[in-house]
């Protein structure tokens, strides 16, 4: 990680991450505009069913689960940003070929489903190239105040990208809409080819080359960053509570247009307007991450977030017809204001005591765990929400994702202030 001495420029005047944040939340805005639209053009456009929605949810997630392993192995031996410039492009074909199939009366549900999962493999790249990328730009003690900031923007995204998105549907159609997501790529792309710094070199190739041998396997490399996860009890026990968390709450995410359109008959274009109310408490999250980390200390708002703040959560099932809708809202915003604060805190913690060799695969490993949950909890609510109802398991999924708080309750976080962002571990 660069180190900086005391009288460098705040993080405002940092360049370089100003950059990469621009970029992320114009592209996040346009993601968020194809959380709203793809399941409406599904919905709407291909009169899907519950169980093909909850398939299409399916692969928008199953990447995670499929290569985010190996992703972490090839993005410690590649340049991070040249990996996320080539991610930023080929999203820009796939979500780009949405509206284009549309316009030329092609469009089906394969094709939705192809790009879900193509672009899902891509994200997962992105993302480990991104967590791996930003310690390279922030000294240590930045990483906080970074992570807070790019989780504000992210929230801010999840409010203004479905309102966008509702205006967007409204006047060019779902698949049209879809559109701005393409460019919010482009601009990524181009935020990220403005960056002037040098990248150091992959730490998994310098190692290799002063110890006079090849690249290791990559099965080892893979064996190596999920091995740091599961000997670290603090990562241990965060992997547990995210993935845990995100089996239920992608049940919530898949099922909640459905049972807002379907089971409440809410106009699809207010859809994208409830969601993005109940995305406020991300953004309020993010913003109040660093003072409230200072006050309560990091490791114990981790899980005091988890355990209480998020029991309103238990709102959404609840919301009715007419102002009743307005439930599901805030039980979004108690969920989004606790997973944000508690997420700053220990994806902070992962940067900060890491080997930077290990970094990508430790990344890697944890987001395989965290995001893995998330096309087994898509299947889960496909087949229970045709069995049980949509509303029943609206219930069970909800109950769920207020108790994964419970890994961090019982865990080493308990016991402690503050969350040791000192320095990086040796290697072992």
């Amino acid at each position: 990680m660069r180190e900086e001495s005391e009288g460098s420029p705040t993080i405002w005047r940092h360049r370089e991450f100003l950059l990469l944040w621009g970029g992320q939340t114009v592209s996040e805005l346009g993601s968020q505009v194809t959380v709203l639209a793809l399941p409406l053009v599904a919905l709407v456009l291909l009169d899907a069913s519950t169980l093909q929605v909850s398939l299409l949810s399916m692969a928008v997630t199953s990447a995670y689960l499929l290569v985010a392993l190996p992703a972490g192995a090839i993005v410690d031996r590649n340049r991070k940003r040249r990996l996320m410039i080539w991610c930023d492009i080929a999203q820009f074909v796939l979500i780009g070929s949405v509206p284009a199939a549309r316009a030329a009366g092609v469009l089906t549900l394969g094709q939705l489903y192809a790009v879900a999962l193509l672009s899902s493999v891509f994200a997962v790249f992105f993302t480990v190239s991104y967590q791996s990328y930003l310690p390279t730009l922030l000294r240590r003690d930045q990483l906080m105040d970074g992570n807070g900031k790019i989780a504000a923007s992210q929230s801010f995204a999840q409010i203004a990208g479905p309102s966008l998105g509702a205006v967007l549907v409204g006047v060019v159609g779902a698949a049209g809409s879809m559109a701005a997501d393409a460019v919010s790529y482009a601009l990524s792309a181009a935020s990220l080819l403005a960056i002037r710094r040098a990248e150091p070199a992959p730490a998994s190739t310098a190692a290799g080359e002063a110890d006079g041998g090849g690249r290791p396997k990559l099965r080892r490399e893979i064996r190596a960053g999920l091995a740091y996860v599961l000997r670290d009890p603090i990562l241990r026990n965060s992997v547990a509570f995210n993935g845990t968390a995100n089996f239920f709450v992608i049940m919530v995410e898949t099922l909640g247009p459905v049972f807002l359109v379907r089971s409440l008959h809410l106009a699809p274009g207010y859809v994208g307007l409830l969601l993005a109310l109940g995305a406020v408490g991300g953004i309020v999250g993010g913003l109040c991450a660093k003072p409230l980390t200072r006050q309560v200390g990091s490791a114990r708002i981790s899980w005091l977030s988890m355990t209480l703040l998020s029991l309103p959560g238990l709102l959404i099932p609840l919301a009715r017809p007419g102002w009743g809708v307005l439930l599901f809202g805030f039980g979004w915003i108690s969920w989004t204001f606790a997973s944000t604060l508690s997420s700053i805190s220990l994806i902070s913690y992962r940067q900060a005591v890491c080997p930077p060799h290990l970094l990508g695969r430790v990344s890697a490993a944890a987001r395989w765990i965290n995001w893995g949950t998330l096309p087994l909890g898509a299947l889960a609510c496909g087949l229970l929400g045709s069995t049980l109802g949509v509303h029943a398991t609206l219930w069970l999924a909800v109950i769920g994702g207020c108790s994964a708080g419970l890994w961090l309750y019982f865990s080493p976080l308990r016991a402690m202030r503050d969350l040791p962002l000192g320095p990086r571990a040796a290697v072992a």
